[in-house]
């Protein structure tokens, strides 16, 4: 059984429908979250932050 507390505290950037359904929740471009998670990491918190402070 997976853990699934901890996949949801990961963006995996290679997953087209993990980054479609964060670019959504934040109201960015795929690309962007892409952007993000190389620069900040799969953490989806510290993803979330940088994207909260780029909007």
């Amino acid at each position: 059984m997976p853990n699934t507390k901890q996949d949801r505290a990961r963006v995996a950037g290679g997953q087209d429908h993990e980054v479609r359904y964060e670019a959504k929740k934040e109201g960015v471009s795929k690309d962007k979250v892409k952007e993000t998670v190389k620069d900040v990491g799969n953490s989806r918190k510290k993803v979330e932050a940088k994207l909260d402070k780029k909007s």
